[in-house]
């Protein structure tokens, strides 16, 4: 094929394009699995009695269906034809569209073999890997279609409905039905497709087969490297900046950049699937057959999308055992003549016995040490990157060393060549430095690559010997670390792109420009490229980074993708891998430049864990063993923050999975813009999908399961220590003195007798805790206010973060949890002061319990004085004050509204007495017919003990508030005063509003008149409401007379109170009736002035 073939069939476009609606397709495939696998989302239909026999008969006469001679089997399809189209449409064109990508992915492989390219994963890397990730996502569609077990319905079933409706199926109904047949043994199909099986095309799929080996052969190097044991990367020093200091600001790189954060896991699927489908190349190069038995012993699972995985050893072990003449058919390449590589492959005698045993052995070597050699990694890894973590964090300059000056010739350059390719052929491991940026993705990478393989072998592996080996009780920590290295990227861009950029244009920039210089062939195209290359870079300028402008260098990189793809097919001019100094600058040139405009895209490509999306059991496993490591909770604020990842694992073709835009938006718009790329838009749209929604909910759920459950445990910790310093308190009560006051008395009694009685253990005394004989002593005290520090840590770890669009702040959860807590208490503090066990003490300013015979005693001081009320607001703080306020008002505007019905059902006689109060005769027969005056005086007294208490707690929020912010308390003040009678009610309520968030008190209560505001309805009418509020203060006046007939009204002077807590009426009685006509627009001090009156007449 001509080069100017190559240029024209747009290679590196198709490959992006196609790899990215690969992924569609395969999610919506994924969908329509899990949605026909449960009874509760299964189409309705496939549920029904009376579609029993017509699913049966389409299963079984698929694809052929003949529906005009069918319709006894037929009936119930006939009749609910147009809801079977409505529901089934969207199903039915994920299918087509799996044979359309079908299509297309056949015909970009033949354009391929047909420029005969080569691939090499340190050379041309994008090419190599979009080669190789689009024979993979192929076959992962491929295999998901074969695991839908109603395929087969869902299409036969739409074709009979719309032929029903339209007396013509679809036109794609035949070619979709023999491929859905074709696929019922998928991988034995795709073997047939992708390896020699007949004379016309075994030069073609043999040429396939020779690319898919020859990509994946390049990955031998990289992929030994990448499985090397922890103590391989310990005595290499991975990760580690200090272990050469004087090295620690070189900016040495590596000649594969792109190689170095590459996932395991991506190219075990590369791996696994190629030598799958082009198994022949397991007989002709031992280097094949040792990658493939390395990939074997690494891993049992491989994933294929999300949950769904690849049983590793069954599947191929099935595929091999399966296979008859699978030599046979290469002997025909005897008829091709001396073609290279043809005789070797006719030499190698391939027996499936040996490659069956090298399986087995693989597998049980597998079960034998994969677990113990991931877990010790993961334990190197833990050491490694926080030793990075806190290098980077002491020395954030370290992302971005500063870029040595070059001198204005060139007299430099062939040192700094020497520079960068100085470690070609090494690695940073073995003692060669790389840029911290790049160590950064590194970590990220490996801890990724180790929590995938731990996720889905422990989702999958339930029977073996070692569970151990599949659970981490410290995989928090790892969490944790990866989620630090992300934030500490995040923070310090500007210092990643203001080096890169200096990089770029001072360095890669000249290098660049020389080794296009030095090229003996550059046809035109190749020459334009390069040069737009030069140019771009030359430009950048160090202040684009301090003025905040937006990079974007996706053109860039996409024509570098087309210049791999140009200089890779056999009849070029310029031949890459003639050329490697050109990749190998260019490849460092990719990295430098995302590191300009692509940070966030790397951070997802590095460490994305959307896995946990999709293995809840899992990902909450995790969590609950983390929480039973008391050194691990510090950590725990990882899974909260794991949940934000959720959002990467969407797709723009399935919009219905609550995408919310992000990394790979517009792609498609740059590659037309640029060069028309394909130009049918119909090839990107996807169908809509029946919703599969839940990866939003899940990750909004489980991050607020996670964060509530942490606030618990620590409210829960809190308590406990509050507990045992309770019973440390009480250890010093007199009571516990008496023994040894006895013991005193008694001392020669005591020396006479060398043994205790038995019954009189020894009591130590109060104090004795903290005398310890050593450091190892731990009491329970000890290890709660550990574990306080530790989710204290945890909580307060990060201020806020996002999942799905929402702001969450994990240090609200634990507000809220100690506010429900601590009402808790209030309630029960309130409820008891209500009842006459517990009364105020104006002389102690504070509630005071009254002694009962026979009870617990509950010491109400010592949670009500001064001191605690400070204590209360400096816990809660302002909102949770706020929220306290509310939750007591609410208790007062419960009485308040039995205080109303007991006025409506007395409406009559207060009217009466309303007018006619100073006539004592008509009173006196007026006032016995009264019903419920006591309950009146109960209900106010208890909202009389309630706005006291927050008066109290108001008192001491204003003590926390002026210490904290003293500057903005006499502002406060200031404003206060200025409030008059005659002032707007809306600005007194605003400023009386501000003036209580700050604890000052006020004539109105701003909170009491929103709380009685809301209890408005729309049945009644303000007048009446009014009336009821007027009649309310009347009922009150005349029922004080009670108060002295109470035998509980005993006045106590050492408390200054009564026993009854009637003396919190007068707070009632000033606050209620103030918000009340403040509610309903009337003067407060004219009724105030009119129950006085009344009250007075009854005395």
């Amino acid at each position: 094929m001509s080069l100017t073939s190559a240029y024209q069939h747009k290679l590196a476009e198709k490959l992006t394009i196609l790899n990215d609606r690969g992924q569609g397709v395969l999610i919506r495939m994924y969908n329509i699995k899990k949605t026909c696998s449960d009874p509760k989302s299964k189409p309705p239909f496939l549920l029904e009695k009376s579609m029993e026999s017509s699913l049966k008969f389409i299963n079984k006469k698929f694809p052929n269906i003949d529906i005009r001679n069918s319709t006894q089997h037929l009936g119930p399809v006939h009749r609910e034809k147009s809801e079977i189209i409505r529901f089934l449409t969207n199903y039915y064109q994920s299918f087509v569209d799996v044979m359309e990508f079908r299509d297309h992915v056949y015909e970009l492989l033949n354009t391929i073999d047909a420029c005969q390219c080569h691939f090499d994963i340190n050379l041309n890397f994008d090419f190599t890997r979009s080669y190789l990730d689009l024979i993979v996502t192929y076959t992962s569609v491929i295999l998901l279609l074969s695991r839908i077990e109603d395929r087969r319905i869902l299409i036969g079933m739409y074709n009979c409905a719309l032929e029903m409706l339209h007396g013509h199926g679809d036109p794609s109904f035949a070619r979709l039905g023999q491929m859905v047949l074709e696929y019922d043994h998928p991988l034995k199909k795709l073997t047939e497709e992708f390896g020699p099986h007949t004379k016309a095309s075994l030069l073609r799929e043999w040429r396939i087969a020779q690319a898919v080996s020859g990509a994946l052969l390049s990955l031998h190097f990289l992929f030994v490297r990448r499985n090397q044991g922890a103590e391989q990367w310990r005595s290499a020093q991975l990760l580690s900046l200090i272990s050469t200091p004087a090295a620690m600001i070189n900016p040495a790189g590596s000649d594969t950049m792109a190689c170095e954060y590459l996932s395991v896991e991506v190219m075990e699927r590369w791996i696994i699937i190629g030598f799958l489908l082009c198994h022949g190349c397991l007989n002709s190069n031992s280097q094949c057959q040792k990658l493939w038995k390395l990939c074997l012993q690494g891993s049992l699972y491989i994933t294929l999308i999300r949950e769904d995985v690849l049983q590793v050893h069954k599947v191929t072990e099935d595929l091999f055992s399966s296979l008859k003449g699978y030599n046979e058919d290469w002997k025909m390449f005897i008829e091709f003549g001396s073609t290279d590589g043809l005789s070797a492959l006719l030499v190698d005698n391939f027996r499936y016995g040996k490659r069956v045993a090298d399986i087995k052995e693989s597998k049980e070597h597998a079960i034998a040490n994969s677990g113990q050699f991931h877990s010790q990694r993961r334990q190197f890894l833990r050491v490694a990157v926080k030793e990075l973590e806190s290098v980077l964090t002491d020395e954030p300059g370290l992302l971005g060393p500063k870029a040595r000056e070059r001198n204005a010739g060139r007299g430099m350059m062939s040192n700094d060549k020497r520079l960068l390719y100085g470690s070609i052929g090494q690695y940073c491991w073995c003692g060669y430095t790389i840029v911290s940026a790049l160590f950064a993705f590194m970590a990220l990478s490996f801890i990724r690559d180790e929590v995938t393989w731990l996720v889905r072998h422990t989702e999958n592996v339930t029977k073996t010997k070692t569970p151990e080996d599949y659970a981490d009780s410290s995989i928090a920590e790892l969490l944790f670390l990866l989620e630090e290295i992300r934030a500490l990227v995040r923070r310090h861009i500007k210092v990643i792109q203001q080096y890169h950029l200096q990089y770029l244009a001072r360095f890669d920039a000249l290098v660049l420009s020389d080794i296009i210089q030095n090229l003996s062939v550059c046809p035109e195209e190749e020459s334009i490229i390069m040069s737009s290359f030069v140019s771009t870079l030359s430009s950048l300028n160090p202040k684009q980074v301090d003025n905040g402008e937006k990079f974007e260098f996706s053109g860039l990189r996409l024509d570098w993708f087309r210049l791999q793809a140009y200089t890779s097919v056999a009849k070029a001019p310029l031949h890459l891998h003639e050329n490697p100094d050109l990749a190998k600058v260019m490849n460092l040139i990719v990295f430098h430049s995302r590191m300009l405009d692509s940070v966030e895209n790397m951070l997802v490509e590095t460490s994305d864990l959307s896995i946990f999306c999709f293995h809840l059991r899992t990902f909450e496993k995790m969590f609950a063993m983390t929480l039973e490591e008391p050194a691990m909770l510090r950590y725990a604020i990882a899974f909260p923050l794991i949940c934000a990842h959720f959002v990467q694992c969407t797709h723009e073709m399935c919009p219905e999975e609550a995408r919310v835009g992000g990394p790979g938006q517009g792609i498609r718009a740059v590659l037309r813009g640029r060069t028309g790329c394909l130009g049918d838009d119909s090839f990107f749209l996807g169908s809509s999908f029946p919703k599969y929604p839940h990866l939003k909910n899940h990750g909004l759920h489980h991050c607020n399961s996670f964060l509530e459950e942490l606030a618990k445990q620590t409210g829960n910790c809190v308590l406990e220590i509050c507990a045992e310093q309770r019973n440390l308190s009480e250890q010093l009560l007199p009571k516990h003195c008496a023994t040894t006051i006895s013991k005193a008395k008694n001392k020669k009694t005591m020396k006479q007798r060398q043994t205790p009685r038995k019954g009189e253990p020894e009591r130590d005394k109060p104090g004795a805790e903290s005398h310890r004989k050593n450091r190892s002593i731990v009491t329970n005290m000890d290890k709660l206010h550990l574990n306080l520090t530790e989710l204290a840590l945890t909580m307060n770890h990060v201020h806020s973060f996002s999942v799905f669009e929402h702001t969450i702040f994990p240090s609200e959860y634990l507000s809220s949890h100690l506010e429900a807590r601590l009402n808790r208490y209030l309630e029960s503090l309130l409820r008891q002061a209500s009842s006459g066990t517990i009364i105020l003490s104006p002389a102690m300013q504070a509630f005071v319990s009254l002694p009962r015979e026979g009870e617990q005693n509950f010491s109400a001081e010592e949670f009500s004085d001064i001191s605690e009320m400070r204590a209360l607001a400096e816990l809660l703080g302002p909102y949770g004050m706020k929220f306290l306020s509310e939750n007591l008002m609410w208790h007062v505007t419960s009485q308040i509204v039995e205080l109303k019905k007991l006025v409506v059902e007395n409406m009559d006689i207060l009217v009466q007495i309303r007018s006619n109060f100073s006539k004592a005769d008509l009173m006196a027969s007026l006032l016995p017919q009264l019903m419920g005056a006591e309950n009146v005086l109960k209900r106010m007294t208890i909202i009389g003990v309630i706005l006291t208490f927050r008066a109290m707690a108001q008192e001491g929020l204003r003590e926390v508030f002026s210490s904290h912010c003293p500057f903005l308390m006499g502002p406060i003040e200031c404003l206060k005063e200025f409030v008059t009678p005659d002032t707007d009610i809306k600005v007194t309520l605003s400023v009386f509003e501000l003036a209580s968030a700050a604890g000052v008190g006020c004539d109105i209560d701003p909170a009491l008149v929103a709380a009685i505001a809301n209890l408005k309805t729309d049945s009644s009418s303000s007048e009446e409401e009014y009336k009821v509020a007027c009649l309310l203060l009347i009922f009150l006046a005349v029922s004080l007379p009670l108060l002295a007939t109470d035998p509980s009204s005993f006045y106590s002077i050492e408390k200054d109170g009564y026993s009854n807590n009637i003396h919190c009426l007068t707070k009632a009685i000033i606050q209620v009736p103030a918000a009340l006509f403040t509610v309903y627009n009337k003067n407060v001090e004219t009724h105030l002035k009119e129950f006085l009156v009344v009250s007075g007449s009854q005395v």
